[in-house]
């Protein structure tokens, strides 16, 4: 009924302001008991996918535990009906040939154990992330090593199908060490599903195609794309919950770019702005860029600054006045996650080899830490999935 609700209103109101007061009543999950489970590189001291419950009550993490070993499961994504998580192959060689890898797992709610359902193909070299369009019919992927992207059907079962669209980048940017040639770095759905955005950083363009989700398929011939700034290096992308804003993190240029979004697709730059204190002048790239369940604040990671930058969202613009800069206590933010409640967000230090878990302020956004960590090897990403689901 609650589920029901949620779906009502945000039909009836996404896209107006009326939906950002409502967003704040709804949007936080009523779930309080997830198991999380953690994306790693698997150089060091990590063997695959792991699993740690997490209760939202009092912002305890257990420590991890193995589920599935495989080469460098960076990025996870999961299926609308939470039954099933899938997850990139981030290596250069997939069945002989030079393509990375997606796998596809059935999740035991309960226990939190997964079992592998099948593997494809990223039809791609690297594959850095991917996601799972709102229907559940097809899986998007980027490649950041070919620099390009691709879509795969997903079968009744969760199964996934071989690669359909598959869209190359081509040219480069100013940036002669980092920018020689396309670098695919995410793609996603827009709120209403019907446009895929991908971010390259090689290029410094935030691609944009029509989705058709039954048949697996991007609109190649009319795509179009929005431009940052050069050498910026544009990396993930997140809507606000409005559907109206959507915010782009730039690697390279330690900035977060804000555009309006139009339902037909247009992206218009209405401001960017730094992550990294005005004082600072060490080397630092950014990474992972997150909204708030509530639509009030805005978080970009820091690598080198190790940092999390947060911002307060102007409710009629979108636009973003800095709140502070909170030590991740760790090195190498490369990825954070806020919990589905809007409590707490937890830091993955990538290369301290741990999760740092902050209390978020819902007045003011601001983080504090509340002492909790756990380790893990090389943490690249977390979906939290209820413990409730079936």
């Amino acid at each position: 009924m609650f589920t029901d609700s949620v779906k009502f209103l945000k039909h009836v109101f996404l896209g107006s302001v009326l939906w950002g007061t409502i967003s704040q009543i709804f949007c936080m999950s009523a779930e309080t008991k997830f198991n999380a489970y953690i994306g790693t590189y698997t150089d060091g001291k990590s063997k695959g996918i792991y699993v740690a419950r997490f209760d939202a009550e009092n912002g305890k993490l257990s420590a991890p535990e193995l589920v599935f070993e495989t080469k460098n499961p960076s990025f996870l994504a999961l299926h609308p009906n939470g039954r099933v998580l899938y997850a990139v192959g981030e290596i250069g060689n997939f069945q002989g040939k030079g393509v990375g890898a997606v796998s596809a797992f059935s999740i035991d709610a309960k226990s939190g154990k997964l079992a592998l359902l099948n593997q494809q193909a990223s039809a791609g070299a690297g594959p850095c992330h991917l996601a799972v369009d709102k229907t559940g019919k097809c899986v998007l992927v980027a490649n950041y090593g070919s620099g390009s992207f691709a879509t795969l059907p997903i079968e009744g079962d969760g199964k996934l199908g071989e690669p359909r669209s598959k869209i190359q980048g081509t040219g480069s940017s100013i940036n002669k060490e980092r920018q020689a040639g396309p670098h695919a770095h995410q793609i996603i759905t827009d709120p209403a599903n019907k446009f895929a955005f991908g971010c390259d950083l090689g290029l410094d363009k935030v691609f944009i195609w029509k989705l058709e989700p039954n048949k697996a398929s991007l609109d190649s011939e009319n795509a179009h794309f929005a431009p940052v700034k050069p050498g910026a290096g544009p990396r993930h992308l997140v809507f606000h919950p409005d559907g109206r804003i959507a915010y782009v993190i730039n690697e390279m240029g330690s900035s977060i770019t804000a555009f309006a979004y139009a339902s037909k697709g247009a992206l218009n730059e209405i401001q960017t702005i730094s992550t990294l204190p005005k004082d600072f002048h060490g080397s630092s790239t950014c990474a992972e860029v997150e909204v708030h369940p509530s639509g009030k604040f805005v978080y970009g990671s820091n690598r080198g600054h190790d940092s999390i930058a947060v911002f307060a969202v102007d409710a009629k613009t979108g636009r973003l006045t800095l709140v502070e800069h909170q030590s991740t206590e760790g090195k190498t933010p490369r990825h954070f996650a806020i919990d589905p409640t809007g409590k707490w967000l937890l830091a993955e230090n990538q290369e301290s080899d741990n999760i740092v878990i902050f209390r978020i302020d819902q007045g003011t956004g601001k983080l504090s830490a509340t002492g909790e960590k756990v380790e893990v090897g090389a943490p690249v990403c977390i979906q939290f999935v209820p413990e409730s689901a079936k």
